[in-house]
């Protein structure tokens, strides 16, 4: 995310080249992991890290409506975002910094395969819907509120810095555990240049799913 700092130095605006590692990323992604097979019936998908619960059993499918990271203080509607004509993914509009950014050329939150949502971490004023991303910590919990009405409960495996050099776009995207469904939150990160007007590296939050569940009010 790049542009002119304020004088705080706090605080910069997203620009296209800002997202260029992860749109190399992407693209990358989807040639090299082509899929995820899914789990036996009443398998979960994998093993756990130590002290993290199990995995829970991957859900149908459903467009992602809003996310919650309580740990945070993320609470956020989603949108959905393509590839632009450059064959760059659409960030958040820079008018809506409080919206999340789904690529919906990836799987939907809660089924089996990596799904990734991003977010701006700053604009020119004020801190962005991912300001404090880069806060989360293993344990915490990520909650994706889907159109169905229904809710799947990520938990947080590690929060990673990926710097632009020697970017690795399988190591940041690709699943850690195949048939477990997992999630990617990402934003701006590193060190910003001024000069570039843009940040060195991004943050990629890894979580997988471990719970389910009804909003409260939704029908069953």
């Amino acid at each position: 995310m790049s542009g002119e700092p304020r004088s705080s130095g706090g605080s910069r605006l997203l620009t296209f080249a800002a997202w260029s590692v992860l749109v190399l990323g992407l693209w990358l992604w989807g040639r090299e992991i082509t899929g995820v097979p899914s789990p036996l019936p009443g398998q979960a998908g994998g093993p756990a890290a130590p002290g993290l619960p199990t995995a829970h059993v991957p859900l149908g499918p459903a467009p992602p409506a809003r996310v919650d990271v309580p740990s945070i203080g993320i609470q956020a509607p989603v949108i959905t975002r393509d590839l632009d004509t450059q064959g760059a993914i659409e960030p958040p509009p820079y008018e809506n910094p409080g919206t999340v950014g789904w690529w919906r050329g990836g799987v939907q939150p809660g089924t089996a395969g990596t799904a990734l949502m991003v977010g701006h971490v700053d604009t020119q004023s004020k801190p962005a819907v991912f300001y404090g991303l880069s806060s989360a910590k293993p344990g915490d919990k990520i909650r994706v509120v889907r159109a169905d009405g229904s809710v799947a409960e990520f938990t947080v495996e590690d929060v990673q810095v990926h710097e632009r050099a020697g970017f690795d776009p399988a190591k940041a995207y690709g699943p850690r555990v195949k048939g477990r469904a997992e999630l990617r939150l990402v934003t701006c990160g590193g060190a910003y240049d001024k000069a570039a007007r843009q940040y060195s590296a991004n943050v990629v939050v890894s979580a997988y799913l471990t719970g389910a569940g009804i909003r409260s009010g939704a029908a069953a």
